[in-house]
C-alpha cells in the first residue's frame, strides 16, 4: 500500500508538474515578440506615472531624473509623499523647480480603516492630469528609456483596460538575493503566462497600467481598503479578464527593484503578498494551488520512490525514478533560463533546482501562515 501510494504521489506531481512546465510556463519562457504594426499613427496620450513614498529620499533622488530620460513626449510625473519624516518633502521641492513635469502632493495622515498605500494611490489617481497611469514604485528603475511608450500601448493603441509589465531585482551574489531571483521569475511565470493564455489573475503595481477613469467608475479598492497589500493583485484579480488585458514582455519594459537586504524584510514582505491572494477568486486560487500541491507530491513521491528502491537494491526502477526526475529539472532549468532571458535580457546566477526544493517552505509553511493570518503588517 505505501509502494503503491508513492507511485500514485509521484504519477500526479509529474504530469501535473509537466502541463504547467509544458502549457503555462513556456507561453512565457519562449514567448516570440511580434514585430510592431505599421502605418498606423496613434495619437499620442498624456500618461502619469505615479509612485508613492514614503522615507524613500535615496531611491526617489535616482528615480526621478531617470524618469525624465524617458522618450515620450507627453507625460508628467505624480509623486505622492505619503507621511515621510526623512528629506523627501524638500527634495521633491527642488526637483520641480528642475522638472517642470514633476508634480507632488503630500499626506499628512490616513483615514481610519485605509490601507496607507491605497489611500496615497487613490490620492494620487485623483489629482493626475491624464487618463492614463502608470504605476511603480520609489525604489524601481526602468530599465530603458522606452518603458512608458511599450508599458502603456496596449492602454492607448489598443483599448485595454490593463497592461501588465515584469518587475525583477537587482542581482546580488547571496544566499537570499538567489532565492529572491528564483520566487520572482515563479511568480512572473505564473501570472504573465496566465495573461498570455487570456486568463489574467494578477499582476505587480512596480510595473502596472491602467486608465483613471476605469479606476474611477470601479469606485476604487472598494471590498478591499482594510487589507495590506492588494493594491495591484487584488484590483487586478477583481477586473482583468482575458479581452482587457494585455502582457507585456520585453527586457525594455520592465523596471528593475533594489532586493531586500535581510530574510526579515524580505519575509514581511513576503506574507504580505502572500495574504492578499487570500482575496482572490475561487478559480484562480486553484491556479496556484495546484501547481503547489502537484509539487510537493512530485517531491515526496520521488525521494520516498528513491530511498525505497535504493535500500531494496532495486536499481532498475531507481534509475527510472531518477531518469524521471532528470528530465522534469533539465526542463525547469531551461524554461527559467530561457524566461529570465525573455524578461530581462540576461540570465540571473541561481541555484534553481535547490530553490525549487525550498519552494515546499515557501509555499506551504510561509504561505499557510500568511494565508491564515487576519491581518498583516
Amino acid at each position: 500500500m505505501g509502494l503503491f501510494l508513492l507511485w500514485f504521489f509521484f504519477g500526479f506531481g509529474i504530469l501535473i508538474q509537466g502541463g504547467y512546465l509544458l502549457m503555462v510556463f513556456s507561453r512565457t519562457a519562449w514567448y516570440i515578440r511580434g514585430s510592431k504594426k505599421s502605418g498606423i499613427q496613434y495619437p499620442e496620450e498624456g500618461v502619469t506615472v505615479l509612485v508613492t513614498a514614503r522615507n524613500k529620499f535615496q531611491h526617489l533622488k535616482v528615480l526621478i531624473p531617470k524618469l525624465f530620460e524617458q522618450d515620450y513626449p507627453k507625460f508628467d510625473v505624480m509623486v505622492v509623499n505619503d507621511q515621510s519624516s526623512d528629506r523627501t518633502k524638500r527634495l521633491l521641492e527642488d526637483l520641480m523647480i528642475q522638472y517642470p513635469k514633476l508634480r507632488s502632493v503630500t499626506i499628512k495622515y490616513t483615514p481610519k480603516h485605509v490601507t496607507a498605500k491605497k489611500f496615497a494611490i487613490t490620492l494620487g489617481i485623483k489629482v493626475a492630469k491624464n487618463d492614463v497611469m502608470l504605476h511603480t514604485d520609489a525604489d524601481c528603475l526602468p530599465t530603458s528609456n522606452q518603458w512608458i511608450r511599450q508599458m502603456t500601448a496596449p492602454v492607448r493603441e489598443e483599448g485595454k483596460t490593463f497592461a501588465l509589465g515584469f518587475s525583477g531585482y537587482q542581482e546580488k551574489g547571496d544566499a537570499l538575493n538567489q532565492w529572491i531571483q528564483f520566487e520572482t521569475i515563479l511568480r512572473a511565470l505564473f501570472y504573465l503566462s496566465f495573461g498570455l493564455w487570456k486568463s489574467p489573475f494578477t499582476g505587480t503595481g512596480k510595473n502596472l497600467c491602467y486608465r483613471k477613469s476605469f479606476f474611477m467608475e470601479a469606485k476604487g479598492f472598494k471590498g478591499f481598503w482594510g487589507i495590506e497589500g492588494g493594491d495591484d493583485s487584488v484590483f487586478v484579480n477583481t477586473y482583468a479578464n482575458g479581452t482587457n488585458t494585455k502582457v507585456i514582455i520585453d527586457p525594455a519594459a520592465i523596471t528593475l527593484s533594489a532586493p531586500k537586504e535581510n530574510w526579515k524584510e524580505y519575509l514581511q514582505t513576503e506574507r504580505r503578498l502572500l495574504h492578499a491572494e487570500r482575496y482572490f477568486s475561487v478559480e484562480d486560487k486553484r491556479k496556484m494551488g495546484l501547481y503547489g500541491v502537484s509539487h510537493a507530491l512530485y517531491w515526496i513521491g520521488g525521494i520516498g520512490l528513491l530511498l525505497y528502491f535504493g535500500v531494496g537494491l532495486q536499481w532498475e526502477y531507481f534509475l527510472t525514478v531518477l531518469t524521471i526526475m532528470g528530465f522534469r529539472s533539465v526542463l525547469l532549468l531551461a524554461i527559467f533560463k530561457s524566461a529570465s532571458k525573455n524578461l530581462q535580457g540576461n540570465v540571473p546566477k541561481m541555484k534553481a533546482l535547490i530553490n525549487d526544493l525550498l519552494y515546499l517552505a515557501y509555499f506551504w509553511v510561509l504561505g499557510s501562515i500568511s494565508y491564515q493570518a487576519k491581518n498583516t503588517k
